[in-house]
């Protein structure tokens, strides 16, 4: 690291699903270190699988807290072992899964602002639960939450037989009231998702209020599900937080608040004037404003590094914290988005993010705040059927060969003279619905097309949809083209410019 001493630079932090992971950027956007921690891999004392823990019913996934923060001491470590200058570090900030809660027991807040130097983040942060090495309640793949008890774990693996047991002098140190949070994988709040769209008048109702008809992984369904099964473990909380100010707070040493575009994914936040809902709030759970703190501008700097930080690492004193966000919210700041723009991210799923200034939320869709510019919005749109789907036809009608399907559309008319075609082998997420559906261009339902018909009504179907549903949040088409770098890769028939 030494050709690196001197240079000034800011760290971006990613807790992710899977992973922590960190890169170091100068004041040209050069990333010139990077590092990870992956769960499964190297935490695995942890028990995860894919990061996470799935209960028995199926429904309940959970994640590790102190997973999280043991991943972040270990690149930490690696980082000061490597010659790293923290010295340097002028800012940082980071990203968050979206939705998974973090619940700080009651004294939390002490041991952050109390932290010693010489000891490992999740040594001073150890939680207290109450596992048995049998079933029931207590077993690791209870579906409630887990209680609080005198026997100290380092670890609540999940299907593990050996347990790391702390000490009992550790347990003025329990900092959080349930030890596995709740992530965005989570499905287990239905009846809680139900008795909020009820209270607020509806499901649209909800959507316009909060940006989102109400979700299962929402933040503010899973404080209801808590208070419910667990309201003890509710009434020892001080502070809950997103995995993105949960972050945040181990930097700052304190509580850090919500910012305005993480916050708008919990079906709690007025998305338009950037409070928290008196109505949802009281839906969800008692004397849940104080717990939640005031929301803030993402790009607010809530505060400068713990004294933690600058005695072990040698930050400096002054390096800025800036609130941390969700990933999808920061996904459109990293892509620099402005508006207008729109960014389809082409994956397993594939997700539209959008640039808005005056939305309408609907029952499909995401609206958040926006992260860059608070008067601003974002959208958030997600296709199940996304490369898998065309992944699927290739191999049906092009031998597997992504050349032969490019032929096939090369060889087709823009427009597809008319023919569209619909194809959701599973379950969309928007619309609902199932199945592949053939329409002529006289508007008949047919079986089957030819296949180089069927391959471009497959890309033509899938844009189309995309566009329609983000007209139908509030996105407007204007003249204006973006063309991200490694385009030029794609197959001529993937790059073909509308007329104007």
């Amino acid at each position: 690291m030494a050709e690196h001493a001197g240079r000034r630079c800011c760290l971006g932090w990613d807790f992710s699903t899977q992973q922590v992971k960190v890169v170091a950027v100068d004041a040209e956007l050069n990333v010139f270190y990077e590092d990870s921690v992956h769960f499964d891999r190297d935490l695995q004392e942890f028990g995860t699988q894919g990061g996470v823990h799935v209960h028995e019913d199926g429904l309940t996934v959970t994640s590790p807290v102190l997973m999280w923060v043991q991943a972040l001491d270990i690149i930490l470590e690696k980082m000061k072992a490597s010659g790293f200058d923290f010295s340097q570090v002028l800012a940082l900030s980071g990203a968050g899964q979206q939705h998974g809660s973090v619940y700080w027991k009651a004294g939390a807040s002490q041991v952050l602002a109390s932290l010693s130097p010489d000891l490992l983040l999740h040594e001073q942060l150890q939680t207290s639960c109450c596992l048995d090495r049998g079933s029931g309640a207590n077993s690791p793949h209870h579906t409630g939450p887990l209680q609080p008890s005198r026997t100290l774990l380092r670890v609540p693996p999940s299907g593990i037989s050996s347990w790391d047991v702390m000490p009992p002098g550790d347990a003025g140190k329990a900092c959080f009231s349930i030890s596995d949070c709740p992530v965005w994988m989570d499905s287990s709040t239905t009846a809680q998702c139900h008795q909020l769209e009820a209270t607020v008048g509806g499901a649209q109702a909800l959507s316009c209020l909060t940006g989102s008809r109400a979700y299962e992984r929402f933040t503010g369904n899973q404080i209801a599900k808590l208070y419910q099964q667990n309201p003890e473990a509710y009434s020892h909380t001080e502070r809950i937080s997103l995995v993105s100010s949960f972050a945040a707070s181990l930097f700052l040493g304190s509580h850090s608040p919500i910012d305005y575009s993480d916050g708008s994914g919990m079906n709690l936040l007025r998305i338009q004037d950037k409070v928290w809902s008196q109505a949802c709030l009281g839906a969800c759970a008692p004397h849940l404003e104080e717990k939640l703190g005031l929301p803030v501008p993402s790009c607010s700097v809530v505060g400068a590094i713990s004294s933690y930080f600058v005695q072990r690492y040698g930050f400096p004193p002054g390096c800025k914290v800036v609130a941390f966000t969700g990933d999808n919210p920061a996904s459109l700041a990293g892509m620099r988005l402005e508006e207008g723009d729109i960014a389809v991210s082409l994956g397993t799923s594939d997700t539209l993010f959008l640039w808005l200034q005056e939305p309408t939320p609907t029952l499909e869709g995401h609206i958040f705040c926006n992260p860059v510019d608070p008067q601003h919005y974002m959208a958030l749109l997600c296709f199940k059927n996304g490369s898998l789907m065309r992944e699927k036809i290739r191999d049906e009608l092009a031998s597997s060969s992504w050349s032969e399907f490019s032929k096939a559309l090369q060889s087709t008319e823009i427009g597809n003279c008319g023919n569209l075609g619909f194809y959701f082998d599973v379950m969309e997420i928007t619309p609902e619905i199932i199945g592949r559906h053939r329409f002529s261009a006289e508007n008949h339902e047919v079986s089957a097309f030819p296949w180089d018909v069927e391959i471009r009504a497959l890309i033509e179907g899938q844009f189309m949809a995309k566009k329609i549903h983000a007209e139908g949040l509030g996105y407007r088409v204007k003249c204006k083209k973006k063309f991200p770098q490694g385009l030029q890769r794609l197959p001529r028939s993937l790059r073909s410019e509308p007329s104007a």
